[in-house]
């Protein structure tokens, strides 16, 4: 098992090193790239949101059932904003990317593969990994951060309806509570880094799967599969290894 998972390490690092050695961004890739970073950024976009809302929605509710047992609800803010900008934030949204671009890239690459696409491409001197595989790898690792800070916005906007609104809890003490206990170093810092790291290896492993897939239907589907799986086993795994060491 041990000489399986370095063999697929070394050849995710191959792919790595082929994806950089591709990448020359002239017209024709930058448009390829535009394009993929529509495909999987702004057509994530609601996904994302309707999540970020009821993540927002539902925090604010858990929070202030705890805090209220210590007379502190008025301290929602700081309760909702210091876990959703180091934690929540950041790994929900990579999750959701995983389940929605992330397979929509394995499958795109698999089906390429069992319809002899990238075959194709070689017989016409055309280089696949910079034609299909570079442009979306950009893409995801452009996209991932952008929808992450969505997701957040979304989730706070959640948050205050439900705390406002709904809670009773005034408008100026989540305002303050949130502003005083959210730092632009620490909090967005930590918030950004995780998502670029996640937005790195979601989109490696969602084209290393796709492209590897075998050339069937059934190769397709395993790899759409498995690009959900590991993309989010490995986020989960960054998180932990991020938090512990940087933070």
């Amino acid at each position: 098992m041990s000489s399986g998972l370095i063999g697929e390490l070394g050849r995710l690092g191959i792919l790595f090193a082929r994806i950089l050695g591709s990448l020359h961004f002239r017209r024709g890739q930058l448009h390829d790239i535009v394009v993929q970073c529509y495909t999987v950024g702004a057509r994530s976009l609601p996904i994302i949101a309707v999540g970020g809302l009821f993540v927002g929605l539902v925090i604010s509710l858990q929070g202030y059932r705890a805090l209220e047992v210590i007379g502190a609800s008025s301290a929602l803010g700081t309760a909702i904003g210091i876990p959703l900008y180091r934690e929540l934030g950041p790994v929900l949204a990579a999750i959701l990317f995983c389940g929605r671009a992330g397979s929509s890239m394995a499958a795109e690459l698999g089906l390429m593969r069992a319809t002899d696409q990238i075959m194709a491409l070689s017989m016409m001197a055309i280089d696949p990994i910079g034609k299909v595989v570079a442009p979306r790898f950009v893409a995801g690792f452009i996209a991932l951060p952008l929808l992450t800070a969505v997701f957040c916005a979304f989730a706070i906007l959640g948050a205050y309806l439900q705390a406002v609104w709904v809670l009773g809890i005034d408008s100026g003490f989540f305002w303050s509570a949130l502003q005083d206990s959210v730092d632009l170093a620490k909090d967005f810092g930590q918030c950004f880094t995780k998502a670029t790291a996640f937005g790195f290896a979601c989109s490696l492993i969602a084209v290393h799967v796709g492209y590897a897939a075998e050339a069937t239907i059934e190769g397709t589907s395993v790899a759409t599969t498995r690009s959900v799986v590991l993309g989010s086993l490995l986020v989960l795994f960054l998180d932990f290894v991020l938090g512990a060491t940087l933070y």
